[in-house]
């Protein structure tokens, strides 16, 4: 089994910083991708970034030149920074892993709530 742990969550002002983490652990053959998604009171979850094993990384439009990701493959962690927040923001954030080496298969964290306050 795969565990994601998620911390970093919290309430903020608009435009204020969070930092928000996730390590994965378990029996983790190999990570092919990392990332993070949201999903607000009555809407679908939705991709913010993802970062893949050889460094490419994708992001909303909504949080381009504002959210950073990164990744630790040797500790098998992402993080994403969060700059210049907005209440649009809010949102319960995801942490996801895609994992396998012929077969692959994602795993979820259980999320942590991001507040941003107008």
């Amino acid at each position: 089994q795969v565990q994601l742990v998620e911390s970093g969550g919290g309430l903020v002002q608009a435009g204020g910083s969070l930092r928000l983490s996730c390590a994965a652990s378990g029996s983790i053959s190999r990570i092919n991708a990392m990332g993070w998604y949201r999903q607000a009171p009555g809407k679908q979850r939705e991709l913010v970034a993802t970062s893949t094993s050889g460094g490419s990384t994708n992001y909303a439009d909504s949080v381009k030149g504002r959210f950073t990701i990164s990744r630790d493959n040797a500790k098998n962690t992402v993080h994403l920074q969060m700059n210049s927040l907005k209440p649009e923001d809010t949102a319960v954030y995801y942490c996801n892993a895609v994992i396998g080496i012929l077969r692959y298969r994602d795993y979820w964290g259980q999320g942590t709530q991001v507040t941003v306050s107008s």
